[in-house]
């Protein structure tokens, strides 16, 4: 079968497409047939030397497709089942192993290419609006790079809660799609923090989902409410230097959390929960999925230079 495979780490062209030999289910393990691919910045973070690796190594963390072979014990699931997965390496690929308790079901009316969008993305988008801050109806919330895969998910979320969203983006073009989403207002980065407050009439906002990290991550904090909280899940931008915990205190007994989607789908019911909401917004309309692009397999490194250069909306995919 035909994968990528990483050798060395460095530049997108160390990912090579190669025939490598079918992998075989072991016990409580499936062979899924991968119909579409997720592309994540963590995929980039890997290859590039970011995050040390063990090499050679497949990537990708999310794919979807069908139930090709069952491994010994195996009784959850079924040959020709559509299913999704993520958080299990060697995604880019034409078939992958994958163990069942990672699996999700995928109901009719969801595609493929919409399942392997929102394993890692969607998850994430729920978490935050439901668990890590639950956003209740009357409650605003500012989301960062609100026309990106992620933010773009968070915002429609959010609007589902019922809560009041202002978009923060770094072009027209963005704005329209933020504005698409469903927020109620588009705001750009330069002097975001003051257009909050205004926006709030000097209140401020009840949570930051901040993804940008370091060249926005202290304006964020001034568009907070006494005790809002941000939720710092990414650092676009780069890793938030030191910081003094007693300028929450000044600025009203704020929090801040470091979140990971690995902490809130600990448990099988926790996946299947977050899986069947998404999916289920899907099938229903209610939650829209932008695909930002669509590339063959052996495109991976051009998939990578597309993400990395921070021009694309919406959700990037490989297709085998």
């Amino acid at each position: 079968m035909k994968a990528i495979r990483v050798t060395q780490q460095g530049e997108p062209e160390v990912m090579r497409l190669a025939d490598i030999d079918m992998p075989q289910p072991g016990k409580g393990e499936v062979r899924v047939r991968i119909q579409a691919i997720g592309i994540n910045f963590i995929d980039i973070y890997q290859r590039s030397g970011q995050y040390k690796m063990s090499l050679p190594y497949t990537p990708g963390l999310e794919a979807a497709g069908v139930v090709d072979a069952l491994g010994v014990d195996v009784t959850t699931f079924a040959v020709g089942d559509a299913v999704a997965y993520g958080f299990t390496l060697g995604a880019y690929a034409e078939y992958a192993t994958v163990p069942v308790d990672k699996l999700v079901p995928v109901p009719a009316g969801v595609s493929a290419d919409h399942a392997a969008a929102l394993m890692l993305q969607g998850m994430t988008a729920h978490y935050l609006t439901h668990d890590t801050w639950a956003l209740q109806a009357g409650q605003t919330a500012l989301v960062h790079a609100a026309a990106g895969g992620t933010g773009a998910l968070i915002v429609q979320m959010a609007k589902i809660c019922g809560a009041r969203v202002i978009a923060c983006v770094s072009t027209p073009e963005k704005a329209v799609i933020a504005k698409a989403a469903g927020a109620d207002e588009v705001i750009f980065y330069d002097g975001f923090d003051t257009r909050v407050r205004e926006l709030t009439s000097g209140k401020g906002v009840d949570v930051v989902y901040e993804s940008v990290g370091k060249d926005t991550f202290e304006r964020s904090l001034n568009c907070l409410r006494p005790r809002g909280l941000m939720a710092l899940f990414g650092q676009a931008s780069g890793a938030v230097p030191p910081f003094d915990l007693q300028i929450l205190n000044a600025k009203g007994s704020l929090f801040i959390t470091r979140p990971s989607l690995g902490a809130y789908i600990a448990t099988r019911a926790e996946l299947e929960r977050r899986a069947s909401d998404i999916f289920g917004w899907v099938a229903s309309g209610q939650l829209k999925v932008n695909i930002g692009g669509k590339f063959v397999l052996s495109d991976a490194p051009a998939a990578h230079r597309a993400l990395n250069g921070r021009g694309t909306t919406g959700k990037l995919i490989l297709k085998p």
